[in-house]
């Protein structure tokens, strides 16, 4: 999972960048993908001590990210109308936001696997 959470996070990066450089007036909020991005290359380096802590702070990462996101998501409407006050704002926050729900699903489908891994054989029916 830490090879996921690094490709995911120079996304991220990237994508906060190129947000910074397209706002007219470079405001902080631009940078949240950029943070996240950090945030989820940090959980791959402590997914390299321990798999199942890196993953799960991965996943809450994502999570916050997405509740992060999901304001300026919710005016995905206004940019396909033309009235976005801050369009190039709203695109990366949708951008962020798929990002992190394709993140959390690898981060679950991991746990999954790895829950399926330290089951006991004789629990197995």
């Amino acid at each position: 999972m830490s090879r996921v959470s690094v490709i995911f996070g120079i996304v991220l990066i990237l994508v906060g960048g190129a947000a910074y450089g397209m706002t007219s007036p470079a405001t902080w909020i631009a940078l949240i993908p950029s943070m996240l991005g950090f945030a989820l290359v940090a959980c791959a380096v402590l997914d390299l001590l321990s798999e199942i802590a890196g993953t799960i702070i991965g996943l809450i990462v994502a999570l916050v990210g997405l509740g992060a996101t999901f304001m300026h998501v919710m005016d995905l409407g206004t940019l396909f109308a033309g009235t976005a006050a801050q369009p190039a704002i709203v695109i990366t926050s949708t951008i962020t936001w798929v990002l992190l729900i394709a993140y959390g699903v690898f981060a679950i489908r991991s746990l999954v696997s790895a829950a399926h891994a330290y089951r006991h054989p004789a629990v197995t029916v």
